[in-house]
C-alpha cells in the first residue's frame, strides 16, 4: 500500500491554516523542503517528517491514521478555481483539496515569454492539455513543437518536458495531470 505523504502533508497544513513558509519556519526547515515533500518530489525520512509535523503540531500516528472526507463538490464557478501558480504563469486548479484524488485539472495562462524554466520538469504520471489561445512551445525529450489554438499534447511525465509562451499574446491551456503533482 502506497501512502501519498505529499498530499497528506498539504491537507494537514491547510487544515491548520498554515502557509508553506510558516510551517517551514516552525519546523526549522527551508520552504523548498516543504514544497518538495508536498509535490512528492522528495520523500522524507520518518525522523524528518516527525520534525516537520511537530511544527503543526500533529503526531505521526494521527498523521497516518486520519482519512479526510473526499470532496463531493461537482461544479466550480470560475472564481472558485484556486490559484497555485506565481509570477508570469497562472495555474488555476479545480478544487482546493486534491487529497485522495487521482486527477488534477488546471486552467493555465502563460504571459508572453513565460517559461517553466531551463531545467526540464520530470515527475511520475501522465499529462495532457489543449491550447485555447495564444501559442505554446512544448518540449518533450528532444522534440519541440509550437502549438496554437485547438492543438494538444499528451505524454508520460517522466519524460523531461518544458513549456514556454511564444508570441505577443498570453497563451491559455486547459490541462490534466495524473497523479496530481502540484
Amino acid at each position: 500500500m502506497s501512502v501519498d505523504i505529499g498530499n497528506r502533508l498539504r491537507h494537514v497544513r491547510l487544515m491548520h491554516n498554515l502557509s508553506q513558509r510558516e510551517l517551514a519556519k516552525r519546523a526549522g526547515v527551508t520552504n523548498s523542503t516543504i514544497s518538495l515533500i508536498e509535490s512528492n518530489a522528495s520523500n522524507p525520512s520518518v525522523g524528518a517528517l516527525k520534525h516537520i509535523l511537530d511544527g503543526i503540531p500533529i503526531g505521526l500516528a494521527e498523521f497516518f491514521s486520519f482519512e479526510p472526507e473526499r470532496p463531493r463538490k461537482a461544479f466550480y464557478a470560475a472564481e472558485e478555481l484556486v490559484e497555485i501558480g506565481k509570477g508570469a504563469i497562472s495555474y488555476r486548479q479545480i478544487g482546493d483539496n486534491l487529497f485522495g484524488r487521482s486527477l488534477q485539472i488546471l486552467k493555465e495562462c502563460y504571459q508572453p515569454g513565460a517559461d517553466t524554466g531551463k531545467v526540464p520538469l520530470v515527475h511520475e504520471g501522465e499529462e495532457g492539455g489543449i491550447v485555447l489561445s495564444g501559442r505554446l512551445e512544448v518540449t518533450v525529450d528532444d522534440e519541440r513543437r509550437i502549438l496554437g489554438p485547438g492543438d494538444a499534447y499528451y505524454f508520460e511525465s517522466r519524460r523531461p518536458h518544458r513549456f514556454r509562451c511564444v508570441g505577443p499574446v498570453p497563451c491559455e491551456v486547459i490541462s490534466a495531470c495524473t497523479p496530481p503533482t502540484f
